[in-house]
C-alpha cells in the first residue's frame, strides 16, 4: 500500500470499534473539522477514531493557478463542466487507502462512515460509492456529486446500500443549491437512501446541521 497522506488521528478510547474519515473543503486541511469532534457529542456510542487527512497541494486553475490543499483541481465556476477527473480518481485511491488501513486494524467496512465539506463531500460520494463494500455511512455536506454521468454505472450494488446524509445551505455561493438538489435526485435514483437536510445558510455549518448529523451518526452506528 502506497504512503498515506498526512493526516490528523483522534480516538475517543482505547481500542476504537468505528472510524470516521473526514475530508476538508479546498483551501483547507484536516485541523478544519478537528473541533466538530466534541462538538457532535457522541459519548454514547462505542469508541471512535477520527481520522483528518490533508490532501496534496497543487495549482488550482478557478484561484488563478495558485498552489494550495485540494483533492481535484476545479478549472470552472460550473462544476459540471471540465471536471478534473485523474484528480478526483487519484484523490479517491489516497481516501481507499485509509478505508484499507481501517480494516488492516480491525475495524470493518461496516463501521467506517467517509465524511465531508465542499470538495471533501465529493470526494466522499466519489469514493463512497464506488467502494465494493457496503460502509456504515456517507455524510456528504455542503457537496456535490462528481462525474455524475459516470456515476450510474460505477456505482456498486454494495454501495447503493449505504446510507447517505445530505445537508446544503439554500443560500450557499460556492456550491450552488440546485447542484446539491441534482446530486441528491441522482442518488435517490441510484438506489441510495438519503437523509437529506437544507438550511437557511450559506457555505458553511449551522448547529442545527451538527445536532442533525449527530443524531444521525447514533443513528447508523448505535
Amino acid at each position: 500500500m502506497s504512503e498515506l497522506l498526512e493526516h490528523i488521528q483522534i480516538e475517543t478510547s482505547d481500542n476504537p470499534e468505528i472510524a470516521v474519515i473526514w475530508m476538508h473543503g479546498l483551501g483547507a486541511d484536516g485541523n478544519d473539522f478537528v473541533p466538530i469532534v466534541k462538538e457532535l457529542d457522541l459519548a454514547g456510542l462505542p469508541g471512535i477514531r477520527f481520522i483528518f487527512p490533508h490532501s496534496r497541494t497543487m495549482p488550482v486553475t478557478i484561484n488563478n493557478g495558485y498552489v494550495m490543499r485540494s483533492w481535484y483541481d476545479i478549472s470552472n465556476a460550473d462544476l459540471t463542466k471540465r471536471e478534473d477527473e485523474g484528480g478526483l480518481r487519484a484523490s479517491q485511491q489516497e481516501i481507499e487507502a485509509f478505508i484499507a488501513r481501517e480494516k488492516e486494524r480491525g475495524i470493518p467496512a461496516s463501521r467506517i462512515v467517509l465524511a465531508g465539506f465542499s470538495q471533501g463531500c465529493a470526494m466522499t460520494i466519489q469514493t463512497g460509492l464506488r467502494h465494493p463494500e457496503t460502509l456504515a455511512g456517507l455524510l456528504c455536506l455542503s457537496g456535490y456529486a462528481p462525474l455524475g454521468d459516470k456515476l450510474a454505472l460505477e456505482a456498486t450494488p454494495a454501495a447503493r446500500a449505504t446510507p447517505v446524509f445530505m445537508a446544503h445551505g439554500e443560500y450557499d455561493n460556492v456550491v450552488p443549491f440546485a447542484r446539491a438538489q441534482a446530486s441528491r435526485d441522482l442518488l435517490v435514483s441510484l438506489g441510495c437512501q438519503v437523509e437529506w437536510h437544507q438550511y437557511a445558510m450559506q457555505h458553511t455549518l449551522c448547529l442545527e446541521e451538527v445536532q442533525h448529523i449527530s443524531a444521525w451518526l447514533k443513528k447508523i452506528l448505535g
